[in-house]
């Protein structure tokens, strides 16, 4: 007995509804069966699903993925491959990354000044400073700070930490041969080195011994935040 396409079986309406019910993976591996299929698996009817679901609580949206007359399919592989901060993949390589990637976590500019962040001391900053940190003394809000396109760093009016200091910030990045990270990190000032790490809902802790900066959700920013390449 001869073996039939299933796409030419059922139709496209069909697989449609099929491929609905599989997770974005097998929908990718689809993809590479053959042109009918490709055209039928990219349709931006069946990924606006799966962006729904991959940004589902996730803490930013990249905005490289909001780009006007982007198709859906494209839009998912660029927020997978943000997530990670990976270089450029295959997009059936990319779903099939580990979060172990988050290691070559690369934070830019661009996710400094787009976001506004929590600032907390840790617990083996000294005892002064963390008497005056909210955090520690449940006495209000986290403190917040600024990060601005200009280099400069900014604090609320009446942060008492903050002190009016004039501040200024940098990203410090080396590589080992092209492509491998060896040391990336944020310092603001010449005050401790930051090194940054990435949760699975996408948001971004920046951290050292003595301080520690969280990135604020805001998924619902309009145009999405980031760098665009």
């Amino acid at each position: 007995m001869e073996l039939q396409d299933p796409l030419e079986v059922f139709g496209r309406d069909i697989m449609l509804m099929i491929l609905r019910n599989l997770d974005a993976h097998s929908v990718a591996l689809s993809l590479l069966v053959s042109r009918a299929w490709h055209g039928v698996a990219s349709s931006d009817s069946l990924w606006t699903s799966k962006c729904e679901e991959l940004w589902l609580g996730k803490a930013h949206i990249p905005r490289l993925a909001q780009v006007r007359g982007l198709s859906k399919l494209a839009a998912y592989s660029l927020s997978v491959m943000d997530g990670k901060r990976v270089s450029h993949m295959s997009f059936s390589i990319v779903l099939s990354l580990s979060l172990s990637l988050s290691k070559n976590t690369r934070i830019m500019k661009e996710d400094l000044y787009d976001h506004i962040w929590e600032f907390h001391f840790t617990k083996a900053a000294p005892e002064y400073w963390r008497n005056l940190d909210p955090y520690w003394k449940g006495t209000g809000p986290p403190m917040r700070r600024y990060f601005h396109p200009d280099g400069s760093q900014t604090a609320d009016p009446g942060d008492t930490v903050w002190g009016g200091q004039e501040c200024c910030f940098c990203i410090v990045t080396s590589f080992v041969g092209e492509e491998t990270i060896r040391e990336h990190y944020v310092r603001i000032n010449r005050w401790p080195r930051m090194f940054v790490s990435r949760k699975q809902d996408w948001s971004w802790e920046m951290s050292n011994f003595l301080y520690c900066y969280c990135s604020i959700p805001d998924s619902d920013k309009e145009g999405g935040t980031g760098p665009v390449l």
